[in-house]
């Protein structure tokens, strides 16, 4: 029987009987480059860590049993992994992509994916006809659920079904719900993207990123780009987002809880014009998010009235971090315009929702009556 998430996330990959790391609890770190080889013809099955390394191999055995994937691939950083897998494309091929993503994601395919001569169709993926975008030259569908920083909502089984019936690769980022919260997998997804820095290291102190997939071909094209590539993690590195993923479900529930709390606080100020967080029942994507994952999550969006207060409250906020990423122990506040989505277009930017007036927060570990108190401190100076 399968066991419960928390304890997934500690026992996974134990294997009885094992003695080669002497009983310890903390899987050791591998920190060597190569590997001496008994004889010629024999390995111990190590031969360069640019190939594997057994911290890192032990990591991506625990990330591909927690997406329920076959196989997992530990990249430098979030960005790595989803340029790796863009090595997929050839040039002329067509990919259909959410236009609500992750600003990085969005420079990579506007420079790097459009030089190599791939062709993109941006669509709002919740509400508009994904199937009427479809070219005979179409090859994968490619969403971030819920989208960064709107929290836009798609529904994976439904948008799987039109990728299978057009023999289409659907790729999700599951970076906002991580693994504990969302399995795109298991709703007919073939490829999942992580940036491993956020939940899964969870502590801000280190940079990780990871493709899973459940496909015998995709697993075997990733594997010879990430020898070829040599993008792999580090072991040092993969060390620390094991020790990050032991607590990633006491983390995840509460900054959970953090976050429905300063949602529905944040709904009470008039300095506030919208909230955006699936959690809300009024939210359009709500519904599917209770079909399709376990929790909401602790990403907020949200816009004040002017730019002037949004610059105000980043310059006041002092606990509550301004700062770039999410998903660590310590809450943050963001600037998409000039943070995340900075390398965004503005008429882009704008279509999607985000203004000089949008700010994004990602609530950690802290006791929520801290937060809500800084954030009335703030707002007090907002009148």
């Amino acid at each position: 029987m399968d066991r419960g998430l928390n304890t997934r996330c500690l026992h996974l990959q134990e294997t009885e009987g094992k003695t080669e790391n002497y009983g310890a609890l903390s899987f050791p770190i591998y920190q060597t480059a190569t590997y001496a080889h008994p004889g010629v013809g024999r390995s111990t099955g190590y031969d360069y860590s640019r190939l594997q390394n057994p911290t890192r191999d032990h990591l991506e055995r625990i990330v591909a049993g927690l997406e329920y994937g076959k196989e997992a691939f530990a990249l430098s950083t979030g960005m790595a992994a989803i340029t790796l897998l863009f090595e997929l494309f050839a040039p002329g091929d067509h990919i259909i992509s959410e236009s609500d993503l992750y600003g990085g994601s969005i420079r990579l395919f506007n420079n790097v994916s459009l030089k190599n001569q791939y062709e993109f169709t941006f669509l709002d993926c919740a509400t508009q006809d994904i199937e009427a975008a479809i070219r005979p030259n179409t090859k994968a569908i490619y969403l971030e659920t819920p989208t960064n920083p709107m929290m836009n909502v798609s529904d994976i089984a439904k948008i799987a079904e039109i990728s299978k019936k057009h023999g289409l690769i659907l790729i999700v980022d599951n970076t906002f719900l991580s693994p504990y919260f969302q399995n795109p997998l298991l709703l007919g997804a073939d490829v999942v993207v992580h940036s491993g820095t956020k939940f899964l290291g969870g502590h801000n102190d280190t940079l990780a990123g990871f493709i899973v997939t459940n496909r015998d071909d995709i697993i075997e094209k990733l594997r010879f780009l990430i020898k070829t590539t040599g993008a792999g993690l580090a072991p040092f590195d993969s060390w620390l987002i094991l020790r990050g993923i032991k607590t990633l479900g006491l983390r995840m529930e509460r900054a959970q809880k953090n976050a429905i709390g300063l949602v529905n606080w944040l709904k009470k100020q008039p300095a506030v014009k919208a909230v955006f967080y699936p959690g809300l029942p009024e939210h359009p994507g709500h519904e599917i998010m209770k079909k399709q994952a376990r929790g909401f999550g602790s990403m907020i969006t949200f816009n004040v009235d002017t730019k002037d207060h949004a610059l105000k409250i980043l310059e006041e906020v002092k606990m509550i971090k301004y700062a770039e990423s999410l998903g660590g122990t310590e809450t943050l506040i963001t600037y998409p315009t000039t943070q995340t989505h900075a390398d965004v277009p503005e008429e882009i930017r704008l279509q999607n929702g985000i203004t000089p007036c949008t700010l994004r927060l990602s609530t950690g570990i802290e006791d929520v009556e801290d937060l809500i108190a800084e954030l009335e401190k703030v707002f007090a100076t907002l009148e």
